[in-house]
């Protein structure tokens, strides 16, 4: 197994959390519910009316198409929110939420949100900070879309998910059809790169996931120059 240090992962955003402590402030008391696998939290365009923190598991954040094409936008670990502008603002929903794993979740609805909010101002803050972390995290994707090539998008998010869903081992459980839907490629795109990755001693591969195998040359390729 490859250690990725914190040079290794250096050009990556700030997982969008609150402190552990606020987080426990605001779902104080708040039942924790169990959702299977492949269970829907909602679906983009829903009415919002409440915000989920999730305490055990991954919940993957989704954007669809009028057409149904499926662009990953997120993956949420534990201490995570989701679903907090719907909750905010009063909107429907701007994505689909997913549990990707057995998850163990709490949630408010949005008049408990904002009266928890008003009597502990530190909460306020938090979201706000919380907002801004999502914002910086849109704002670097667009950048990457617009400007890095695939290989460097691709070993970024190889890093991004080491960190968020990796196993003890180091193992990624993800597909190559998901990798695509993370960065809006194609499968053969991504296989291509993989293979030579792989080739290269970069990554080790298996049905159903991949390692990082030499976290330097994955950065160097992350940190790759635009695209002519």
């Amino acid at each position: 197994m490859v250690s990725l240090g914190a040079n290794d992962i250096i050009h990556l955003p700030r997982l969008a959390r609150i402190d552990p402590g606020l987080f426990d402030l605001l779902f104080s008391g708040c039942k924790v519910e169990r959702y299977a696998e492949g269970q829907h939290l909602f679906v983009q365009e829903d009415p919002a009316d409440r915000i989920y923190g999730v305490m055990r598991g991954t919940v993957e954040i989704s954007i669809y198409s009028p057409g149904g094409q499926r662009l990953v936008a997120n993956l949420e670990p534990s201490y995570s929110l989701i679903g907090e502008i719907g909750a905010l603002d009063g909107h429907p929903r701007t994505a689909t939420a997913i549990c990707l794993t057995v998850c163990e979740l709490v949630s408010l609805s949005r008049k408990q949100l904002f009266d928890r909010i008003e009597k502990h101002p530190p909460l306020a803050r938090a979201m706000i900070e919380l907002l801004c972390a999502r914002l910086r995290w849109v704002s670097g994707e667009l950048g990457d879309h617009a400007f890095l090539s695939i290989e460097a998008r691709l070993a970024k998010r190889l890093f991004f998910l080491a960190r968020v869903i990796a196993d003890g081992s180091g193992w990624i459980p993800i597909s190559q059809s998901e990798l695509g839907e993370f960065l809006g490629a194609t499968r053969e795109s991504v296989n291509k790169t993989l293979n030579n990755w792989r080739n290269r001693s970069i990554i080790a591969m298996k049905r159903g996931g991949l390692r990082i195998t030499n976290a330097g040359a994955l950065r160097h390729l992350a940190d790759s120059q635009d695209e002519d």
